[in-house]
């Protein structure tokens, strides 16, 4: 009687022990990013995107400015906004660049889904100075 005592006190014992896993047991929140493109600066929202991935030191749009690109110097608005068809641009971030083109930024990483909705909006609303 006392072995079985034993051995029902081991089965309730082992029974009882398990493995915790505390991110199991405690997810971490989901992380919500928002991408608000409500109203969309040039200042802003767009100049730091294009310094960062087109106008970049060694870059193809900045003022050293690049043969392949025709020169063309996307630190400056004016040259920006007087692009042949900004609607190219649009095709070039998203990966579908127009025959003559390439997809941008070239030789780096796709730009966010958030950036490029952030330029494109910038650019159906008539590419502002604001």
């Amino acid at each position: 009687m006392k072995k079985l005592m034993m051995i029902a006190g081991m089965v309730v014992l082992l029974g009882s022990c398990y493995n915790d896993k505390y991110d199991k047991l405690y997810p971490a929140p989901a992380v919500t990013v928002t991408c608000d493109t409500t109203l969309i600066k040039y200042s802003t929202d767009v100049k730091p995107i294009i310094d960062a991935s087109c106008a970049i030191n060694g870059g193809c749009h900045n003022a050293a400015g690049n043969s392949n690109t025709g020169g063309l110097d996307y630190t400056v608005l004016t040259v920006l906004q007087g692009t042949t068809s900004l609607s190219s641009i649009i095709n070039d971030i998203n990966g579908t660049p127009t025959r003559g083109h390439n997809t941008m930024p070239l030789n780096l990483p796709k730009l966010s889904t958030c950036d490029i909705k952030k330029i494109t909006r910038w650019v159906n609303e008539g590419a502002p100075n604001n």
